[in-house]
């Protein structure tokens, strides 16, 4: 049964989202948030200590509910180029209902300070989650480098879909065709190209790759639990055969 504080939670959630795509981000304030949904000021700041919280909450929902879409759509064993356009597709299918209030988000988002930009502490924890689903979905494919880009893999593939992210924001084609096509498109470029992991050429490539992302990742968001026994290097990759 939802308790009385979730029940406020929830409606606090629902009537931010409501006036960020109305009124947009910054006009929108936590005292018109709280009258909107009948609390008070003081309640509202008991729950979410400002707007940013608010977005985070948003972050959250929509990571929970692109695990369980993703994973549902994806096949064990299957080439990574498809279970890469499964991963991705989903997402775009979970953030659709809020296309309208992603440019607000993204204006606000894209400020170096902005408690809501993905790469903020605060996003901390919408990140990891977003970080481990693809980890989770790399364990289920095949093609997939071993070594220390293994390990990176997770991160890289997600600043990817932050790319595929801002172009869906930006996209106003039917049914965001525009984005559809180019996840089709990316994932098996992408996939052909981590192919080259196991090539003699791609290796000192693939260690500048990986040394740039121990340099610029944030803090705790490259999951140990895909680092490769000692017996695998940076050469090899996952096939059926594995």
């Amino acid at each position: 049964m939802t308790t009385k504080s979730e029940q406020t939670r929830e409606a606090l959630v629902e009537t931010a989202l409501a006036m960020f795509r109305e009124h947009g981000y910054e006009k929108t304030t936590m005292r018109a948030i709280a009258a909107e949904a009948g609390v008070s000021q003081g309640n509202a700041y008991y729950y979410f200590d400002g707007k940013d919280a608010l977005v985070q909450q948003l972050y959250l929902r929509l990571q929970a509910e692109h695990r369980d879409a993703a994973l549902a759509a994806i096949r064990d064993g299957a080439p990574l180029a498809d279970n890469l356009c499964a991963l991705w597709r989903a997402g775009i299918d979970v953030m659709e209902p809020y296309h309208g209030f992603g440019s607000t988000l993204l204006t606000t988002a894209l400020q170096a300070s902005s408690g809501t930009s993905p790469l903020s502490g605060a996003s901390a924890q919408a990140r990891d989650d977003a970080i481990g689903l693809v980890a989770d979905v790399l364990g289920r494919s095949k093609g997939v480098p071993g070594g220390a880009l293994r390990r990176q893999l997770p991160m890289l593939l997600w600043l990817v879909y932050l790319g595929v992210t801002l172009h869906w924001v930006c996209d106003d084609s039917e049914q965001r065709a525009r984005t559809m096509t180019l996840i089709d498109g990316v994932a098996p470029i992408l996939a052909r190209m981590l192919m080259l992991a196991r090539l003699p050429v791609g290796c000192g490539l693939v260690a500048d790759i990986t040394a740039l992302v121990e340099k610029l990742a944030p803090t705790g968001s490259l999951p140990t639990a895909l680092s490769e026994p000692a017996s695998r290097t940076s050469s090899t990759v996952r096939t059926e055969d594995d």
